[in-house]
């Protein structure tokens, strides 16, 4: 049994659902105490138990201590076997920080799994950003995953629906490119159909004279909440944003397009926040790849897979970027 701090670095929710990732890959159990100790609500909240149960749900784990303000998880694992699963965050908690506990053992063994929750929320990647920038990477690396968005969830009562299908594959070393398409995402839900056309010409307005012309895509719905997000991607960097009432539609696409931009100034191969999603695939599968800096949630990622026996090591290059290799 492996024993966690779950006050270390980061110290918040990335860390419990990597840990349990790992112990699913690794089949060793780990115990996780502290958890999220120093955040302004401690313990674990519904979105990182419904993180905790995708993953148990693919190798039968056994847990003691999965409910809201625990400090203290427990997590045994079984055998990882190809399962269907159903996963309700129950609040409009990030979809897509689900998947991403979930898809390490998915990839190994297969499995088909439905969270609903919410697809655009605050503090996490966009359900988008999870499909054209974090999946294409794993699918670049020889992942078969596939993603629908049966609807979308926004905060306060999400309401989102997604299904991911993932097929047992043998993944080959991670060496994301920094050449590839982009796009730009344009979604609304309740609101007139402007609200997310502004927002796409804001955005390709934005971009287009670094990044280019780029496909836009506009996703209007009608759904449980109201809300509206943009979603920009080239290769293996993004940026989004996420509406708010009082909030111009054009700054909501200008500041997504301003965050891939501000990626974009940097020729590191992945943008800041895809690095320590990656940090764990490239632990397990070897790779390597350059950020243009070690963020906090990198730099907890590579201890963490040390203390699963995986060696992740990352240096500081001539030109400033940080290249992380296994």
């Amino acid at each position: 049994m492996i024993t966690i701090d779950g006050s270390r670095l980061e110290g918040g929710g990335q860390l419990v659902r990597a840990a349990v990732a790992l112990a699913a890959l690794s089949g060793e159990g780990v115990a996780i105490e502290n958890i999220r100790a120093r955040r302004k609500n401690p313990g674990l909240r519904s979105q990182h138990i419904a993180a905790v149960r995708a993953v148990a749900g693919a190798c039968g784990a056994e847990c003691t201590g999965l409910s809201v303000g625990s400090g203290r998880l427990r997590f045994v694992p079984g055998p990882l076997r190809e399962r269907s699963l159903q996963v309700d965050v129950g609040t409009a908690g990030s979809i897509p920080l689900v998947l991403q506990a979930w898809l390490p053992a998915a990839t190994v063994a297969g499995g088909t799994i439905r969270v609903s929750g919410g697809t655009e929320v605050a503090w996490s990647p966009t359900i988008d950003y999870a499909e054209h920038v974090f999946l294409r990477a794993l699918r670049d690396a020889g992942a078969a995953v596939e993603l629908r968005i049966l609807r979308r969830g926004y905060f306060p009562r999400g309401g989102g629906l997604v299904e991911v299908v993932a097929a047992p594959s043998d993944l080959s070393p991670v060496r994301p490119s920094p050449e590839g398409a982009g796009g730009i995402i344009s979604c609304s839900s309740n609101l007139p159909a402007h609200v997310a056309e502004r927002q796409a010409k804001a955005a390709a307005t934005r971009l287009l004279s670094s990044a280019g012309e780029l496909p836009v895509t506009l996703d209007r719905r009608e759904e449980l909440e109201t809300g509206s997000s943009c979603t920009v991607w080239q290769a293996q960097k993004g940026g989004c944003a996420i509406g708010r009432r009082g909030y111009p539609a054009e700054r909501v696409g200008e500041d997504a397009a301003d965050a891939l931009l501000a990626e974009l100034a940097s020729p590191a191969s992945v943008d800041l926040h895809l690095a320590d999603q990656l940090i764990l695939y490239l632990a397990r599968y070897g790779g390597s790849f350059t950020a243009p800096s070690l963020s906090l949630h990198a730099a907890t990622m590579c201890w963490l897979c040390g203390e699963f026996g995986l060696t992740v090591s990352h240096r500081t290059t001539q030109a400033g970027l940080v290249e992380v290799r296994a």
